[in-house]
């Protein structure tokens, strides 16, 4: 039965919506976050359900063709031990685990995802949207979903915000935060594939001709930032490339991405012209071969957690009693405009926030509790951050820690029914014992 009634542009109705699934713990979103969560609780014996937009599990990792994953290490340790380690050594087990940047072979990944899912007894649906977040005070009661065949809901004892956007805690009404004082984020990418490019020949060093092409010109705007083009298949002549940022894209307004989507396909084949014309040298027959389907979002919302983990701990190195993890990656805040300012800014900042070999901050439980709820919990690049740290711990190796975390967190507190009432030495001695991460101060 529908009812439905319109006001001033708004529109009222009552539609009985079919209740598909019962389980333990929801998972929103299959990126790396979501897919160690999901892996991690049902290692623990719990029933879980996942839901994933797109048509596969890694997020921009697959779908987003970006290149390599960041480091796993401090160059000393393996930081992202675990589910993440398991992955890693599926996927380009030719680069060894040691390697600071390891190309990313999508089509592999994606294979690992869905085998390591499916072993681990996970059900989830491709192509499924969270739609909705049904709560009573501050417990989630359940999610309404939309998928090919309609709308359904899915009722859980836990739910984990795995979506990066922090959908889930936002559409449910509670509090988070994004981008800087202004609310202005970092850029996006529309990450892409690149062919013929002969590597013994080219020079690494990407940007060293960037000026010069910026001066003459050659791009839409004047962006002096290039990550550049990875190795992907070195014997091919194949590389990732993390090339041109698309400014100004709000990453959680529909309008906003579509128009990234087709500014980010409008720049990135400029990029030929800079590599065949101003790099050349082993790039002279350089092609464009695909971008991406979605976009390489750096920075969404950021859920309010119990403890917000901050610059400070940084540059602290700092130590938790309910330490679930620690991570290294540098702040890397891209500039959010093309001005040699935020240029200059960014430069600075990246060089000074940076740790040494064997230098590591440790990440809290509390990171994990979103405050405004007593059975959400959050990880991946939305959970409990201030900026600076938003932007160090939101690559997939810090994904892969923090979603390990949650999924043990949230099998655990499925007999409560509480994310406060965890014992952090249960989860701690779980995370070590059964998921074999790397927790050296517990």
């Amino acid at each position: 039965m529908l009812r439905y009634r319109w006001e001033r542009r708004m529109m009222f109705y009552q539609k009985e919506i079919p209740q598909k699934y019962e389980t333990d713990v929801f998972v929103a979103g299959g990126g790396a976050a979501g897919v160690t969560a999901a892996i991690a609780a049902a290692r623990c014996g719990k029933r879980v359900f996942l839901a994933e937009s797109t048509g596969c599990f890694g997020g921009v990792g697959t779908s987003g063709l970006v290149p390599a994953f960041a480091p796993f290490g401090d160059k000393v340790t393996l930081l992202a031990q675990g589910i993440g380690m398991e992955i890693r050594t599926q996927v380009s087990k030719d680069v060894p685990l040691e390697e600071n940047w390891c190309p990313i072979r999508a089509e592999e990944l994606k294979r690992t995802y869905d085998t390591m899912m499916t072993e681990a007894g996970v059900q989830f649906s491709f192509f499924t949207t969270l739609c909705d977040v049904l709560t009573c005070g501050d417990h989630i009661e359940g999610v309404v979903l939309c998928g090919k065949s309609g709308l359904f809901t899915v009722k859980a004892k836990q739910y984990i915000d795995c979506t990066g956007d922090g959908d889930l805690c936002a559409f449910g009404g509670g509090q988070f935060e994004m981008g800087d004082e202004e609310g202005d984020v970092m850029p996006a990418t529309l990450c892409s594939l690149w062919s013929n490019i002969d590597f013994s020949r080219a020079n690494p060093y990407q940007e060293i001709k960037l000026k010069d092409a910026v001066q003459d010109g050659i791009f839409t705007q004047p962006d002096l930032h290039l990550p550049g083009i990875q190795k992907a298949i070195e014997k091919k002549g194949i590389g990732g490339g993390n090339v041109g940022h698309v400014y100004g894209v709000n990453p959680t307004d529909e309008l906003s991405l579509t128009q990234g989507m087709i500014q980010g396909r409008k720049i990135v084949p400029e990029y030929v012209k800079y590599y065949r014309e101003y790099m050349k040298e082993g790039y002279e027959e350089i092609e464009l071969i695909s971008t991406a389907s979605i976009l390489g979002v750096r920075e969404s919302r950021r859920i309010v957690c119990d403890y917000m983990l901050n610059v400070n701990d940084f540059l602290s190195r700092a130590v938790f009693e309910d330490e679930i993890g620690r991570y290294c990656y540098p702040v890397d805040i891209h500039p959010k405009n093309a001005t040699a300012e935020e240029y200059e800014k960014f430069r600075k900042e990246y060089e000074n926030l940076r740790y040494k070999p064997g230098e590591s901050y440790g990440i809290p439980y509390r990171s994990l509790i979103a405050s405004s709820f007593s059975n959400l919990l959050t990880a991946g690049r939305c959970m409990g951050t201030d900026r600076q740290m938003q932007a160090s711990v939101r690559v997939m190796p810090g994904c892969f820690i923090t979603g390990q975390a949650a999924g043990v967190a949230a099998a655990i507190a499925c007999e409560s029914g509480e994310t406060r009432a965890v014992n952090i030495k249960e989860l701690q001695k779980t995370l070590k014992e059964t998921i074999h991460a790397y927790l050296p101060n517990a």
